[in-house]
């Protein structure tokens, strides 16, 4: 290993071990008992209990919880991409005025606060019975995500010459065969990375889940928020359900990480 590598190790290992240290934290007070748990000086000696795992899953209907925010969070990825994609690759491909007012108003629509949209989201789901479902999550959560999903998809696209689209219409392909067959597998690392975001947006997202939702389509931020409220013993709970809730987000982005890395550095380098 050079010097140059082993300077770099000493300067981020304390950044990585401070940037992990929380969710490490988590795990251990989820295997803790509860007087262990909140023990002050903290105990680092200590027997392992997995029984506010047993507790999250078997008493708090955890399950149930994670059904609804794997649901949620895919149909909206789907969605989302779908949308992205096709406005994308028309935005890039079309250089009028008409483009530019669209483009502008979405980036207006995405810096709005999320607060200003949650009432008149409610009203909404109230007036066409989609309170409490699924339905409704999805449907908010793609029009709030759209925006960002139809930048990226037209700076992706931007990047592939379109030389590309005309030789393939050239040799047969209608433009949307050459959008179907040729770009969108050229541009599949930032499609992949676009739908990462989504996933990250759909499955962590909190206040509207929380307007929007009762008791039948509850995800998992929510339902966790309502753990170890009155009883400090359900904190261990609370913690269990943390660590749950990141293990299949981290396990995702592990899966994906060389498509992740590949669409965030796509078009850095022209040639």
């Amino acid at each position: 290993m050079s010097r140059r590598a082993v300077v770099a190790w000493l300067l981020l290992a304390p950044w990585l071990a401070f940037a992990i240290s929380p969710l490490a934290l988590t795990f251990l007070t989820s295997v803790k008992q509860p007087v262990d748990a909140f023990a002050v000086p903290p105990v680092w000696v200590f027997a392992p209990s997995f029984e506010a795992y047993a507790t999250l899953w078997l008493d708090e209907g955890f399950g149930r919880f994670l059904v609804n925010s794997a649901v949620v969070a895919a149909a909206t990825v789907v969605i989302s991409l779908t949308l992205g994609a096709s406005a994308g690759y028309a935005l890039a491909r079309y250089k009028g005025v008409g483009g530019f007012t669209l483009l502008l108003i979405a980036l207006l629509f995405r810096a709005l606060p999320r607060t200003a949209f949650a009432l008149p989201f409610y009203w909404i789901a109230q007036r066409t019975g989609l309170y409490d479902t699924r339905t409704v999550l999805v449907l908010v959560l793609v029009a709030i995500n759209q925006p960002f999903t139809v930048w990226m998809f037209r700076g992706f696209f931007l990047e592939i010459p379109e030389e590309i689209d005309e030789a393939a219409m050239v040799d047969g392909c209608t433009r949307w065969g050459a959008f179907r067959r040729v770009i969108l597998p050229l541009a599949l690392p930032g499609a992949i990375t676009a739908g990462l975001f989504t996933l990250l947006l759909a499955y962590n997202e909190f206040l509207m889940p929380v307007v929007l939702t009762a008791t039948r389509a509850t995800t998992l931020p929510v339902a966790i928020s309502a753990f170890g409220t009155e009883d400090i013993r359900y904190w261990t709970v609370t913690a269990a359900g943390s660590v749950s809730i990141a293990l299949p987000i981290i396990a995702v982005v592990l899966l994906c990480q060389r498509y992740f890395v590949r669409g965030l550095t796509a078009g850095a380098v022209k040639g």
